[in-house]
């Protein structure tokens, strides 16, 4: 397996210092998802340095913008308040990953819906990722859904999508069809954005 970075590079200390190294490793072409992976990991949460960007909302999860990633990537705080979750969904042919700031978040696997038959969709598998844990996905490992399984404490989450995207498809459990979903950033480098409508916090 390539290792161009080197390893002692794959520890983040503090999220202004993952940040940094995640501008390296994607400096280039090419996405080594087990360095990201472990990268991200790496980093211990620190909720000091964090928490200007998390900005929940009563009714839903929001998805907060941190950096841009000069266009290879979207970096973003996701937060989750008591028993909120996504729709299921893809990610447009990105590389997502997943760290838990705080709390613990439930993912569950879907396969991909029969085009040809119309139907429950099938779940592959569940888990509980807790903080500190990184998760990643792709389109050709399946489709998921995202969500908060407490109802006494908020969750906060670390994405990375590469490369970036704008919409997504989600998809109906018990029929498999799917709809295309615009999303917007409930705020951006700690600033509320403005005009965020209700349909826009569909992706994760």
């Amino acid at each position: 397996m390539d290792h161009p970075v080197q390893t002692e590079l794959c520890k983040a200390h503090t999220l202004e210092e993952l940040i940094r190294i995640l501008h390296q490793l994607f400096a280039g072409d090419k996405v080594n998802v087990d360095e990201v992976q472990t990268l991200m990991e790496s980093y211990e949460s620190n909720p000091e340095e964090w928490s200007q960007y998390a900005q929940f909302d009563q009714f839903r999860y929001t998805r907060n913008l941190v950096d841009k990633g000069n266009g290879k990537f979207n970096l973003m705080i996701l937060c989750w308040g008591e028993g909120h979750g996504s729709s299921i969904h893809d990610h447009t042919d990105s590389h997502c990953f997943m760290k838990i700031l705080q709390g613990n978040l439930k993912e569950t696997l879907f396969e991909w819906p029969d085009k040809k038959a119309v139907g429950e969709m099938q779940k592959k598998s569940e888990r509980v990722l807790k903080e500190n844990r990184c998760a990643y996905i792709n389109d050709t490992i399946g489709l998921h859904r995202v969500e908060n399984p407490s109802h006494t404490e908020t969750a906060v989450s670390l994405h990375l999508y590469s490369p970036p995207f704008a919409s997504c498809n989600t998809f109906d459990q018990r029929t498999g069809h799917k709809q295309k979903v615009k999303m917007t950033f409930f705020s951006q480098f700690g600033e509320r954005t403005p005009y965020t409508t209700s349909i826009s916090q569909e992706n994760n």
